[in-house]
């Protein structure tokens, strides 16, 4: 059972130039490590080897590459399930899981160890499996099944003949894992190289603006222009609002005109009157005249 973690410094200038470290430990219960071996002490062997390489080396997530061999791919697709933006995983003659390296199964049992099987669709960076045809230790169908179950699948090394334990004798092992590595290497410095393209050009923006002020916008989308053509259309609203605003001013004009009828028309009543009164009293002037 193997497990390692390889630590790739990139530099920023080119994407062929690459530092690799490599990093790896033994098993609780194994080589020169104490303790019991078990399925939760290889769990927390990896976490540590991970902690050790992001405090001490400083190594971060996203240059940092898993490798599992056999019993070992275990630990490290439940590491990388856990860790979003690993730089990648290599999966060398890997497991399904514990159970299914003895027995056929179709379904994981809750007794069951290392459960790669469903633990690799939560892998999300890419994923090379490698394993031999010929293997009579976890046949190559484990592989198999692996990769067609990974989200971000890479070309597979199925080595013809090869057996559990002698696939690095291969050269295509080393032509292709190396192969590998730079194709996730050239992915990272382009994803890295275009998010400083946006961050710089994001801060030089912002420079400018601090640098002229608040300016008018000269977007002539923001002040959209009458067409000459015909008419502007009003929206319903606008239409409604507007005939409705027109018809109260009517019915004002006419009220006004009404209350101006009826102050002449009251005004020609008090006139007649006045000259009705007035020539009563002229007849009664008369009258007193023609009896004198």
């Amino acid at each position: 059972m193997l497990c390692r973690l390889v630590f790739c410094l990139f530099f920023d200038r080119t994407p062929c130039s690459c530092l690799f470290g490599k990093k790896g430990y033994d098993y609780s219960g194994y080589g020169q490590s104490s303790g019991k071996p078990s399925e939760h002490n290889t769990y927390a062997d990896i976490e540590a080897a991970y902690k050790c390489l992001e405090e001490n080396y400083g190594a971060k997530q996203e240059n940092i590459i898993l490798y599992g061999q056999s019993v070992g791919s275990g630990p490290t697709v439940d590491l990388a399930a856990r860790l979003p933006r690993l730089r990648s995983v290599v999966l060398h003659s890997p497991i399904l899981s514990g159970l299914r390296v003895m027995y056929p199964v179709k379904r994981t049992y809750w007794f069951d160890i290392y459960k790669n099987i469903d633990k690799i669709p939560l892998v999300k960076c890419p994923v090379l499996v490698i394993h031999g045809t010929a293997d009579e230790v976890v046949d190559c169908s484990h592989g198999k099944q692996l990769w067609e179950l990974c989200q971000e699948k890479y070309e597979p090394l199925w080595l013809k003949g090869g057996n559990h334990c002698n696939l690095e004798m291969y050269p295509e092992y080393l032509r292709h894992l190396k192969k590998f590595i730079s194709t996730v290497e050239k992915s990272a410095f382009r994803r890295n190289a275009g998010r400083r393209s946006v961050d710089g050009f994001e801060h030089a923006r912002r420079i400018s603006d601090c640098l002229e002020g608040p300016r008018k916008s000269t977007d002539r989308r923001e002040k959209p222009r009458k067409s000459t053509d015909r008419p502007e259309r009003l929206k319903f609203h606008e239409f409604k609002f507007t005939h409705s605003d027109k018809a109260e001013k009517l019915k004002a004009s006419f009220d006004h005109m009404e209350r101006s009828r009826r102050s002449v028309e009251y005004y020609d009543k008090s006139r007649k009157n006045m000259d009705l009164q007035l020539e009563k009293a002229r007849k009664s002037v008369d009258w007193v005249d023609r009896i004198r």
